[in-house]
């Protein structure tokens, strides 16, 4: 009988041993790949072969495949997953759509993803597409898909995995303002993040789940709100806004991992330039105890895995031809990158903006708007080939040329600047026209002052209730990033011109060696 009760209790403190167990999880993570399988520039732009061999560039499909399975051997239980937006931003998306995307994050072994805004850049059609090619499973817990039949009942907004015997939840959250941003169709309506969050959190909570991951596409000011106001998250894996978090460089946003009401938020970057690591320690009820880790940075350290490398040449040649054309030179780096375009007028801005508004001129347009949503990278001195500019301007948009009001020059500029805080896309580079803009004023109240049109006695004021050309790209034209006073069929518009990467080799090529510039056409109270 005593033998019997040593044994029992035994049995017991073994239990209760278990039960106090620490589980140890890696969170291995990539967010806005934009088909970057090739080696990146330090612009974010493609790398020219000699500078990859020099162990100058970044990235690539070829060196993660390296990293992230040296970083499984370094780990005990971990998961591989990515916060949107692989799709667009090369010529490779353009060809290939997301049947490369899926190939490769197949061949990486991802564990779950969410929709990124330009997954949905071709429609519910590519989206599902691509879905069908992948073995792990798309989340986007913040829109309904009821009345979308390619997405109803395939889509889902979160699931579980199993890891080293514990379940984990993923859930999926996409930009709410996705509708603005691509084209998902009149059949898809999108939510708000913390409402939805909460409503995955607590079915998989009453389900015994209590290790929960939310996957987020909607930036980093988003997440920390996310963070703040639900309860049950443990970790956010984030995207969008292309955020760089480390604890050991100076040009992060933020701490890795940014903690918010004891939830972990992470991101790295973008482009596959890091890939990141985050080690996670939870208790038996799913608390996190500790978490550390640092984005790894994607260099030319990391040795290119020699079958990967081989295969994307392969599905390169179709575009070889296209991509290695020189069209142009510059004569100093041309500044496209985001951090700068968004907030301010940029080299880039200038030159996109420019060369819209030469392309249309003897039309008798006279102002010219571009969205710096739609510029995704720098561009280095010297030659410029056709490759870095689609590189640039990827996403095969027309110049669109309509008449409006001067007063609705002034509400899209107002709409323009109404998210600078937040360094979004749809902050306006302009050509004809400057302005000043002053953030301390409350957005669409009159923050746009000052807006002056270049005339043949120079630069005036606007006129509100005159008539004037404008031109844009055709998805600004339609409503995009908010620009829906640009819209309509009351504006005599036409929106099949040409493609804005063409135009702009043209532009460049005609002003070779191009000298970039700024010129106060922006101005900041």
């Amino acid at each position: 009988m005593l033998t019997r009760f040593l044994m029992s209790a035994a049995a017991l403190g073994l239990t209760a041993g278990m039960a106090a167990a620490e589980y140890k999880l890696t969170i291995l993570h990539t967010n806005d790949f934009h088909s970057r399988f090739e080696p990146i520039s330090k612009y974010d732009s493609g790398c020219r072969e000699g500078d990859n061999a020099e162990g100058k560039c970044f990235g690539g499909s070829a060196r993660l495949v390296t990293a992230i399975a040296e970083a499984r051997e370094r780990a005990g239980n971990s998961i591989l997953v990515d916060g949107g937006d692989q799709f667009q931003g090369s010529l490779f998306y353009t060809y290939y759509k997301g049947k490369v995307a899926a190939e490769f994050m197949n061949k990486l072994g991802y564990d779950g993803m969410t929709v990124g805004n330009h997954e949905f850049d071709d429609g519910p059609e590519v989206l599902r597409g691509f879905m069908d090619a992948v073995d792990f499973p798309v989340l986007m817990s913040n829109a309904d898909v009821s009345k979308e039949e390619l997405l109803a009942d395939t889509l889902m907004k979160s699931t579980v995995i199993e890891k080293g015997g514990e379940q984990i939840g993923l859930i999926g959250l996409t930009p709410q303002d996705t509708d603005e941003l691509a084209s998902p169709g009149p059949n898809v309506t999108f939510s708000d993040p913390v409402a939805a969050v909460q409503g995955e959190v607590d079915k998989l909570t009453a389900a015994g789940v209590n290790k929960i991951i939310v996957l987020s596409h909607s930036g980093y000011g988003v997440d920390q709100r996310v963070a703040a106001e639900t309860t049950g998250v443990d970790v956010i894996v984030g995207g969008h806004s292309n955020t760089y978090l480390s604890n050991v460089s100076d040009r992060a946003a933020g701490p890795y991992p940014t903690v918010v009401n004891n939830v972990q938020i992470v991101q790295a970057y973008a482009y596959g330039k890091f890939l990141g690591e985050l080690n996670v320690t939870f208790d038996d009820a799913g608390n996190v105890v500790e978490a550390k880790g640092e984005p790894l940075v994607m260099d030319g350290a990391v040795a290119e895995d020699a079958a990967t490398v081989a295969r994307i040449a392969e599905l390169a040649k179709p575009l070889d031809e296209i991509r290695n054309k020189v069209v142009a030179s510059a004569a100093s780096p041309i500044e496209g990158d985001r951090a700068v375009c968004r907030i301010q007028e940029c080299p880039m801005g200038n030159l996109v903006a420019d060369a819209m508004l030469e392309r249309v001129a003897d039309q008798g347009v006279t102002i010219a708007i571009a969205n710096s949503g739609g510029i995704r990278a720098s561009v280095d001195a010297g030659d410029v080939t056709m490759g870095e500019v689609l590189t640039v301007l990827p996403f095969q948009n027309t110049l669109s040329t309509f008449e409006i009001s001067g007063q609705g020059v002034i509400d899209a500029l107002e709409n323009g600047v109404s998210q600078v805080e937040e360094v979004k896309g749809r902050f306006p580079q302009v050509s004809g026209i400057t302005f000043t803009f002053d953030a301390s004023v409350a957005p669409n109240e009159g923050r746009v002052s000052d807006v002056m049109v270049a005339s043949e006695d120079g630069f005036v004021p606007i006129d509100p209730a005159t008539t004037y050309l404008v031109v844009t790209n055709n998805y600004v034209r339609n409503g995009g990033d908010g620009y829906k006073m640009f819209s309509g069929d009351d504006k005599n518009a036409y929106d099949y011109g040409p493609d804005l990467a063409d135009v702009t080799a043209e532009y460049l090529a005609a002003n070779a060696p191009y000298q970039p510039y700024v010129d106060g056409r922006i101005k900041q109270k």
